[in-house]
């Protein structure tokens, strides 16, 4: 051959090399139109707590110049000492300056980024060489404002006073019941609030001018560089404008409106209330930080700009100091995974974190779970995804230990092919979950607990199958479908039964068709059943290539009708029929998330491992009909398992915004917002839909994916830390496998 026509054919192999690396794979392994989220850094908040050794009656915090947070309370000055994210600090007396303890304080200003002080005889400070000590002569004087050239307002119970250099420049009467007062530099105009007025105060002459009269007013700050003001009251807020002396209409419709404290920090309005801290985002809702994952007691008493960027809050019961980085998806996950292998790992299970001292991690015991398994098989294929993505080391690491944990489940127990829920040492079923579900082994040093449920072998399934078909590692491979094809065996030897060590099934692994049938069209577990054995026999036939798998899918489907129960819409699930039976009944009270799970965790092998095209379009409908009803939860898993059928339909933006959302801090908090004005409240419904829009998980307590994301109160008190493994790296690194995700980019302006 020319050597000409060598070298082209040569380039053009080179050129489609490339062509192909740059597309992105698709979930069915063609490739995909699909444009991947290219990660970004984006903005993540967390919040470092100091709390007071008791409950205190505090009025401001300031930080200054120097990186200094000083507290003013009715018994002097705090500071903070310690504190870190999940590491609380404290507040204690700021004893820095002696004298300043033997002062009874009355405020706390910056001014030039400086301290400064009131009592009863001065306006002082310990900047400037400590030269600024004014006395101000004004009785029950409560509040200072310096404006310009070491001029400082002070305010009394009759009297408000403009002094500078110990000089009196002119005084005016307070207004009744006096709140607050700032300056304006521009306008070279103090602003004074009282509970029914908003005034004027001309810096030359000392004039009170009054602009507005109302009731319930609390607070205010400038907003648009000072051209107008945002003015809090007990129900709501509303926006002055300074040039025309008209006031907006008042919204009510916050997260909670009797407002405690309004700050404008670089241009965004922090919101303070007696039910936590909130800004307005650009879409009009609002950033809520409610609750110990966010702030240390409740009622907001103000708002300041920290050291450095941060936002202080201050309540009776301590400080919050909520502080913002940047970082991308890649680095999130990066440190989601130290948070497994430090705090989450038990026998090689996906493990909760319980028994903590209000969210001490430190005090924390790993805790057994019915769904050890479940939650392990959900980790270990994220493990698998992020090994199929860059051959990372230590992932593959991480799915052998896990691994040999999900293999000990099915030996360390009599029957073969049955996986235990879980095992651990022996001696300790009192302070184990179910402690009557316990078996002892063959060994004397270990139990294992029995009643193994159908969501159990789902994940096992799900997982296995990701394995074999992710790691190229022969004897991770190997193990997996071992495993898969132990657990498939056992069901199909007991007639689609998982059979417990008594010879009975479980309560919930069934899959036979006296079982499954004997539900109403739409009751969920007849769909739910068919679609998960359907997917289950798909998977093990795919890897072993066993005939009887095969067979057994058709013979459910032909002639059971699985296939027509799986193919039921979304849409006609719901309570079972009056006359229905008891089981029936309770099955379908509402709907159930932990279904969900089920189901999404199955689809992998039902669309993924189907038997032929004809099958794999009519399940790809069932999905995309099961999608269309999730998609209100906007839950980041159910979204990238979308993309198994519709890659370039999938709500890429919705799925982002859940893994930019979820909290870096994933204690088992109490939240509350059942008492929210800014959401719309729907009628009670099957769905279990509580509000018009889910909120974002950050915004309520943590939650696996088998639990109803619109839940709007509830959590345990900060005495749990649950595993990122399932809840979060999951989704990431399944994102990442299928292409939907990028690697980690920088220097990019944020997407979302």
């Amino acid at each position: 051959m020319p050597k000409f026509h060598t070298n082209f054919l040569m380039l053009c192999l080179v050129i489609a090399l490339i062509i192909n690396a740059c597309q992105t794979k698709g979930a069915d392994g063609n490739v995909s139109k699909a444009a991947a989220y290219q990660d970004v850094p984006f903005e993540q908040e967390v919040s470092v707590k100091y709390p007071f050794e008791g409950p205190k009656e505090a009025l401001k915090v300031r930080a200054d110049r120097n990186g200094v947070i000083q507290v003013l309370t009715e018994e002097g000055l705090f500071r903070t000492y310690g504190g870190a994210f999940l590491y609380p600090g404290r507040l204690v007396k700021d004893q820095t300056y002696r004298a300043l303890g033997d002062k009874t304080l009355r405020d706390l200003v910056l001014y030039q980024e400086q301290l400064v002080y009131l009592d009863s005889v001065a306006v002082l400070s310990n900047a400037w060489a400590g030269k600024l000590f004014d006395l101000h002569g004004v009785a029950g004087a409560k509040i200072v404002c310096p404006s310009e050239r070491f001029t400082f307002l002070v305010a009394g119970d009759d009297l408000i006073r403009g002094i500078r250099s110990n000089d009196i420049l002119w005084e005016t009467s307070t207004p009744k019941e006096l709140l607050m007062v700032k300056y304006h530099p521009a306008s070279k105009t103090h602003y004074v609030l009282s509970k029914t007025a908003i005034f004027s105060l001309d810096e030359e002459e000392g004039a009170l001018t009054n602009l507005y009269s109302g009731n319930g007013l609390t607070c205010f700050d400038f907003i648009d560089e000072g051209q107008k003001i945002a003015v809090g009251t007990e129900d709501g807020y509303f926006i002055f404008d300074l040039s025309t002396n008209k006031a907006s209409t008042k919204n009510s419709q916050l997260p909670c409106p009797a407002i405690t404290s309004i700050k404008n920090i670089d241009g965004s309005l922090w919101i303070g209330s007696e039910k936590g801290a909130f800004r307005e985002r650009k879409d009009g809702s609002y950033d809520y930080y409610f609750g110990e994952r966010w702030l240390v007691g409740q009622e907001v008493i103000d708002i300041a700009k920290g050291p450095h960027g941060e936002v202080l809050f201050l309540t009776d019961q301590g400080l919050s100091k909520l502080e913002f980085d940047t970082h991308t998806l890649y680095e999130k996950a990066m440190y989601f995974e130290d948070q497994v292998r430090n705090r989450h790992i038990r026998f090689g299970f996906n493990a909760s974190l319980g028994n903590m001292e209000k969210g001490n991690v430190a005090s924390g015991m790993l805790k057994d779970s019915d769904n050890d398994g479940l939650w392990t098989a959900m980790y270990l294929a994220g493990q698998a995804f992020r090994y199929g993505v860059n051959g990372d080391d230590e992932a593959l690491e991480n799915c052998r230990e896990s691994l040999d944990a999900m293999e000990r489940l099915y030996t360390i127990n009599p029957v073969e092919g049955f996986p235990s829920r879980s095992f651990n040492r022996s001696g300790y079923e009192k302070h184990l979950a179910d402690p009557e579900r316990w078996q002892r082994s063959d060994h004397p040093e270990w139990d294992w607990k029995a009643t193994t449920s159908s969501d159990e072998a789902i994940g096992h399934v799900f997982a296995f199958g990701v394995l074999a078909e992710v790691v190229d590692e022969p004897a991770i491979r190997k193990k997996a479908i071992q495993l898969l094809d132990a657990l498939m065996q056992h069901v199909v030897d007991h007639d689609f039964y998982l059979v417990d060590y008594d010879g009975n099934p479980t309560l919930w692994g069934k899959w036979n068709p006296d079982y499954v049938n004997g539900f109403p069209p739409m009751v969920g577990d007849r769909k739910l059943n068919s679609s998960n054995i359907i997917a289950m026999l798909q998977t093990a036939y795919h890897f072993t290539q066993k005939e009887i798998y095969k067979d057994k899918a058709f013979e459910l489907m032909q002639d059971h009708g699985y296939l027509q129960n799986l193919m039921v819409p979304m849409e006609n699930i719901g309570k079972a029929e009056d006359g229905s039976d008891e089981w029936a009944a309770m099955l379908s009270q509402s709907w159930n998330h932990s279904d969900d799970e089920m189901y999404f965790l199955g689809y992998w092998g039902l669309y993924r491992y189907a038997f032929n095209d004809s099958l794999k379009t009519q399940y790809g409908s069932a999905i995309k009909d099961h999608w269309e009803a999730e998609r209100p939860e906007k839950d980041g898993l159910w979204n990238i398992f979308s993309a198994l059928v519709s890659p370039n339909d999938y709500d890429q933006e919705e799925a982002i915004w859940y893994l930019k959302q979820y909290p870096m801090d994933l204690i088992d908090w109490t939240m509350v917002n059942s008492h929210r004005k800014d959401i719309v409240i729907l009628d009670k419904n099957f769905r279990e839909q509580a509000t018009a829009k889910v909120l974002p998980p950050d915004e309520l307590r943590i939650r696996r994916h088998n639990a109803n994301r619109f839940a709007l109160d509830g959590g345990g008190e900060g005495k749990a830390e649950y595993s990122a493994g399932d809840i979060w790296l999951l989704p990431y690194w399944m994102g990442r496998y299928l292409g939907l995700i990028s690697g980690p980019e920088a220097n990019v302006k944020n997407q979302y």
